[in-house]
């Protein structure tokens, strides 16, 4: 028995092959839509995959007219002191801090974006924060894998013991790995992560 009837247009073989119906067709001549719960193909998830995760926990409209740049980064402690780490007069970024100060709590990391003349969108992310003394650098990778710990300052081996991230490591496992940030001074943004 042959799939089209001879004199068919294209356009109506290909759909009548595809099991579409055409406007025009009478009722009753489509399929049932595609999914195994018979829901239509368009509310199947279009992705798969884990799901990065959210970059920032809030994001805020600010007024900020003395910011000088297009963006600003900036740490808030858990004291309220605000650690710009852009070259931005005294109390700039503060309206920028209020604003996430009324909906998440400090310690946090921000970053802001020009919007007009004095309107900013601001997004943030709670971090975590210790004051680890000793190491010099900016970042730091420690690694525990089966007792064996080493430590990397700026990319480079360190001989240093650094007992504040070595506890927050252990906290998390016997085999972590917790990445550090200098906040400014002897105070550090860090993740640890067991292995």
């Amino acid at each position: 028995m042959p799939l089209f009837r001879r004199g068919d247009p294209i356009h109506r073989r290909l759909a009548e092959q595809a099991g579409l119906a055409l406007d025009g067709d009478p009722p009753g001549l489509s399929p049932s839509p595609p999914g195994w719960d018979s829901r239509a193909a368009i509310s199947e998830p279009a992705f798969h995959g884990i799901p990065r995760p959210r970059r920032w926990e809030v994001v805020v409209p600010a007024e900020a007219p003395r910011v000088r740049g297009d963006a600003v980064h900036f740490v808030t402690l858990a004291d309220g002191t605000v650690v710009v780490d852009e070259d931005e007069p005294d109390d700039a970024v503060t309206p920028l801090a209020d604003a996430v100060d009324a909906s998440l709590e400090a310690p946090y990391r921000a970053e802001a974006v020009r919007r007009s003349e004095s309107a900013w969108t601001v997004g943030a992310a709670r971090i975590r924060v210790v004051e680890q003394e000793g190491l010099d650098g900016e970042e730091v990778e420690l690694t525990s894998v089966q007792g064996e710990r080493t430590l990397r300052v700026d990319g480079r081996p360190d001989a240093h013991r650094a007992a504040e991230l070595e506890a927050l490591g252990r906290g998390v496992g016997g085999d972590y790995v917790v990445r550090a940030r200098r906040v400014d001074g002897d105070l550090w943004e860090v993740e640890a992560t067991p292995l």
